[in-house]
């Protein structure tokens, strides 16, 4: 059983920032890629940032600049730095992993696997 765990978010006014997390935890054996994904309301859900197993990162045209996207491999854990907060920036939050756990009887199974979403939300 895993599980992707996300803080961080809240309520925040224009040009404020907030930092979300994401704790993996459960039977991983390793994590290839992680990342963040929104969705507002009447919206597709869209890809923010993304972070491969080696460190490199790939991001929105909408956040570049702004957000930050970082990793901590011993924690399995992912960051989301959100600086300059604009109010389109308003959505649910989801952390998503790449990840091989292992089950009892069958071996090292890949999957993906998706946080329970957080909401952020950018108003005065």
């Amino acid at each position: 059983q895993v599980q992707l765990v996300e803080s961080g978010g809240g309520l925040v006014q224009p040009g404020g920032s907030l930092r979300l997390s994401c704790a993996a935890s459960g039977s991983i054996f390793s994590i290839y890629g992680m990342g963040w994904y929104r969705q507002a309301p009447g919206k597709q859900r869209e890809l923010v940032a993304a972070i491969s197993s080696g460190g490199s990162t790939n991001y929105a045209d909408s956040v570049k600049g702004r957000f930050t996207i970082s990793r901590d491999n011993a924690k399995n854990t992912v960051y989301l730095q959100m600086n300059s907060l604009k109010p389109e920036d308003t959505a649910v939050y989801y952390c998503n992993a790449d990840l091989v756990t292992v089950v009892p009887g069958t071996g090292k199974v890949r999957s993906d696997y998706w946080g329970q979403g957080t909401q952020v939300t950018v108003s005065s």
